[in-house]
């Protein structure tokens, strides 16, 4: 429920904590730091972290037509280094998931921001977290009805429907359609089937973040990265995992190539194109986040392997990879 922010001062750089108190917005500093760049990924980390935590908890779940409310289990991970494993575990819902992994990577984002700061700086950091939390649980509480006059009074206000958090996370995690497109996914899932699709989710959102400087895209609803390095000759790759439920459907690994409307015309020089598949690798057992990080790398270094695997029959081993041709559509 706090948006961070950093302030020139005096030759110093202030971390900033704004927020809604009893009479209107606040803002307060945190720390101060003597390299400007140093504070950048921790108001980075900081913003991420308030929003993933502050959001679910500030909205309906409205999945199958029900008002009900979010877990609040993931508050503890914001404290407690233990917790955190528990962030990467569950099934309560995918949005929700997608939510608490997105939470442990901001985390994750903090704690190396943190290695190279003095430990007075790395102590306020971890105080304001210390406040944070526990003026939203206090919040929270009595929103609840549950509170007590014992309840400490709260300087941080908060309001269910509208939290004061910075929602450009760059990944739309946080968004409402975002939300809504996980929520009909998994419509009609079984507990186990969710709790699958759960785990497969993460395997891709672990898997593109550790490529984030590459030329791939994440679909977090339908559980699918796409992938177009530059300088593939119109050559692309594209991730998906399965279906829940759907016993004969398995991990699929495609290439296609973007062929112009025009067939006067030669790529790279169209107007317009039309994207086709040519090879399909289905796999036997579902990758690692390490395994897909690895197959997208290696396209990001060297793009025209997209055309060489291309070329590989039905049966063939793609050089560098373990995945088997398992389809060609040109035959």
């Amino acid at each position: 429920m706090t948006i961070y922010s950093r302030h020139a001062n005096r030759g110093k750089t202030q971390i900033l904590a704004t927020y809604q108190g009893p009479d209107g917005v606040v803002s307060k500093t945190v720390t101060s730091l003597g390299d400007s760049r140093l504070a950048v990924p921790i108001v980075d980390a900081l913003n991420r972290i308030s929003a993933f935590a502050t959001v679910p908890v500030s909205i309906h779940d409205r999945r199958e037509r029900r008002m009900d409310y979010y877990p609040h289990k993931h508050l503890a991970a914001l404290t407690d280094a233990a917790a955190r494993a528990a962030l990467l575990t569950g099934a309560h819902s995918l949005w929700y998931e997608y939510v608490c992994l997105r939470l442990h990577e901001a985390l994750a984002d903090l704690e190396s921001a943190l290695v190279a700061l003095p430990d007075t700086v790395s102590r306020a950091i971890r105080a304001e977290l210390e406040v944070e939390v526990n003026e939203l649980r206090v919040a929270l509480t009595d929103f609840s009805g549950a509170s007590s006059e014992d309840e400490p009074e709260i300087e941080r206000r908060w309001e269910f429907g509208h939290p004061f958090v910075k929602y450009d996370d760059a990944t739309d995690t946080l968004s409402d359609e975002t939300r809504e497109q996980l929520d009909r996914r998994e419509a009609g899932f079984t507990p186990e089937e969710r709790e699958k699709a759960a785990a497969d989710l993460r395997v891709l959102v672990t898997a593109h973040s550790r490529c984030a400087g590459m030329w791939a895209s994440l679909d977090a609803p339908s559980c699918e990265i796409f992938a177009e390095p530059y300088g593939s000759d119109g050559f692309y790759l594209t991730i998906q995992a399965p279906e829940p439920g759907d016993d004969d459907v398995s991990w699929e690994i495609e290439i296609g190539r973007w062929e112009p409307d025009d067939p006067d015309e030669e790529y790279g020089d169209h107007t317009s194109a039309t994207g086709n598949p040519v090879i399909g690798c289905a796999l036997p057992v579902a990758p690692s986040a390490d395994g897909i990080a690895h197959v997208l790398r290696s396209i990001e270094e060297k793009p025209l392997l997209l055309a060489e695997w291309a070329d590989a029959p039905v049966g063939a081993v793609l050089a560098g990879t373990t995945m088997v041709v398992t389809k060609r559509y040109d035959s």
